[in-house]
């Protein structure tokens, strides 16, 4: 991983104002309780293995490969490059503010929760797709990866939001989501309907109003084995690509990419989708 920068070789001007969609990293798991440390050093990898992975260099020309649906060459994409946990919430405003659609590599999931207010606190409430194996709707606890959902609630509207992939909540998490009126998705709904169906509910219950998080560990671990918290039974990694860029082709407001922990990866497995992701996501997103 030693051949390759460390910014997205996808970004291709030169900054914010000439942008449809910026990307920003933040470098933090200071609000993780993980046991499994190194998600800080998730946004580092995902951005060597995007490059490694969607590009070929021959005959001294690098050449990317194109995704599998939509299109990246009508796109306008800036690198913001790494920011400070402090310095997020104001920058994902004045990205937003500009008409500019965010997406943010972490780091611990808590970087969902100022993505949201940030973004809240200029257009009102959005409906949240929350891809995770856990609600993150701890209420006892706060500011924290795992109250995500009860920290950001002032900004969401739960009757419009889903939960995608759960299948390792809290039984408080489960007072919260019904109380809140959410609905949840496990890996066990989308084996009983099929991808398709599970597909169209989640554009039937979403606005146009739309934010998109991932949690990589929504994925089953033989698929991204480097993620903080695994838990068995999850989605595939075609099963996440696919949900994802149908949720994104109607739009988004902003979107972020979480919890890989590269400590725990096996040959860039969980690095390589987070950057597949990415590239899908925006490929996916109408301009």
């Amino acid at each position: 991983m030693k051949n390759f920068p460390d910014i997205f070789l996808r970004s291709n001007v030169n900054n914010v104002s000439e942008a449809d969609i910026v990307l920003l990293s933040v470098a933090d798991e200071s609000k993780s309780n993980s046991k499994r440390k190194g998600a800080s050093k998730g946004p580092h990898c995902i951005r060597i293995a995007s490059n490694e992975s969607e590009f070929f260099l021959r005959e001294g020309k690098l050449i990317p490969t194109m995704p599998m649906g939509g299109n990246l060459n009508n796109k306008r994409i800036y690198d913001l490059g790494y920011l400070n946990r402090e310095e997020l919430y104001s920058s994902i405003q004045e990205v937003f503010t500009l008409g500019k659609i965010p997406i943010i590599t972490g780091g611990d999931h808590s970087v969902s929760t100022i993505a949201l207010r940030a973004i809240g606190n200029v257009m009102g409430k959005v409906s949240l797709i929350y891809f995770d194996a856990h609600p993150d709707f701890v209420s006892t606890t706060t500011d924290y990866y795992g109250s995500v959902l009860y920290d950001s609630s002032k900004y969401l509207n739960f009757e419009k939001s889903v939960l995608v992939g759960t299948r390792a909540a809290e039984e408080q998490e489960l007072e919260n989501v019904q109380k809140a009126r959410l609905e949840i998705i496990t890996p066990l709904d989308i084996a009983e309907a099929g991808i398709s169906e599970i597909a169209n509910r989640i554009s039937s219950i979403s606005s146009d109003k739309k934010y998109i998080s991932i949690d990589l560990d929504c994925v089953d671990p033989a698929f991204a084995p480097g993620v903080s918290v695994p838990s068995a039974g999850g989605l595939s990694s075609t099963e996440l690509i696919y949900l994802v860029k149908k949720a994104a082709s109607s739009g988004v407001v902003g979107m972020d990419v979480c919890e890989v922990c590269p400590r725990f990866d096996i040959n860039q497995m969980t690095s390589n989708l987070a950057a597949r992701l990415v590239s899908e996501s925006i490929a996916s997103i109408p301009i």
